[in-house]
């Protein structure tokens, strides 16, 4: 089944996105289960389940961490995680700074741009993130290298104003790029979109998109 829906999924992505598979929550089964079906980039949002699962699936998954970081867990994922999703503040960034440094590395991240309606969810507002890169304290971090932006949509079955919150952070990555990153190509990636909202979020400049439920099902809390 997963497999099936795995490939479902694949078919509706424009070239050159990239499927992250949300597998938190998920049983490492089912997850060894993508994985035989060719799947090799999994989201976790939880860092004691990330580094769990970690241990004991194949050594080429590519991890990424998409929920929000606190800076005392960074740690424990800085050996192995590839991608960091959602990076909301430069107190984040120096911690991932200095853990990566430990551990020889260099993290890649993605800022995560606020702006969907509801205040609940995280990210650094348009003009805070437009101030913090032009601070320019990132730029003496040689163990994080900023990949591109991350952004939820508003919570909502209105696909218009979604829409408009893709296209505000597609024009915002734009300015982004132009002003402190167009000597960079690292610098490419969009991260928008989940479940409910991928198929937009692809019409809006959408780089790599996150999708659980429809490749696992409903997720189990247990």
């Amino acid at each position: 089944m997963i497999a099936e829906n795995l490939n479902k999924v694949k078919e509706t992505l424009h070239p050159g996105v990239e499927l992250v598979a949300v597998s938190k929550f998920h049983p490492v089964e089912a997850l060894q289960e993508a994985y035989d079906a060719g799947q090799r980039v999994f989201g976790e949002s939880h860092v004691q389940e990330l580094v769990a699962k970690q241990e004991v699936l194949p050594k080429d998954i590519v991890w990424h961490f998409i929920g929000h970081l606190q800076t005392n867990k960074v740690k424990y994922m800085a050996p192995f995680v590839s991608l960091i999703h959602a990076v909301d503040s430069v107190k984040l960034l120096k911690e991932i700074d200095k853990q990566a440094q430990k551990c020889e590395r260099v993290i890649e991240v993605l800022l995560q741009v606020h702006v969907a309606a509801e205040e609940t969810k995280f990210g650094f507002l348009p003009d805070e993130l437009m101030a913090m890169l032009e601070a320019g304290e990132w730029r003496d971090m040689a163990h994080v290298r900023i990949v591109g932006l991350m952004a939820m949509a508003t919570n909502t079955d209105d696909e218009v104003r979604i829409a408009s919150d893709f296209e505000c952070v597609r024009q915002l990555f734009g300015k982004v790029k132009e002003r402190f990153f167009a000597d960079l190509p690292t610098f490419q990636e969009l991260s928008m979109g989940m479940s409910g909202d991928y198929l937009i979020a692809q019409e809006h400049g959408s780089t790599m998109v996150r999708v659980g439920s429809m490749i696992f099902g409903e997720r189990h809390y247990n």
